[in-house]
């Protein structure tokens, strides 16, 4: 298994990366903290590390390091644009529980 992108989320990245100088990348990172016990943290980052797990789809390109990759094996990286607001989303099958705001999860 591996992590994937949506679309979505996909162009979104591409749109935000897009307007900052150099070629950016979307780093996600898995911390502890947050009301569930770990948190994602989003970055723009100007370089990728060595070790990183890299994903691209549709010009857009997201890094994870080795640590925060065994936190979100399998997940889905995904943009919501609703009523509530726009923000990424990750959907993860590894979360036993999550936060009402979605940024937070216990495993």
């Amino acid at each position: 298994m591996t992590v994937t992108v949506t679309e979505q989320a996909a162009s979104r990245i591409s749109e935000i990366a897009g307007s900052e100088p150099g070629s950016p990348v979307l780093r996600v990172s898995v911390e502890g903290g947050g009301c569930s016990g770990f948190q994602y943290k989003f970055d723009l980052v100007d370089r990728r590390a060595a070790d990183d797990f890299v994903i691209e789809r549709g010009g857009a390109v997201v890094v994870i390091d080795p640590v925060s990759l065994q936190y979100m094996e399998g997940a889905e990286i995904d943009f919501v644009d609703d009523l509530i607001g726009a923000a990424f989303k990750i959907n993860n099958p590894v979360a036993t529980a999550s936060c009402g705001c979605g940024t937070s999860f216990s495993v």
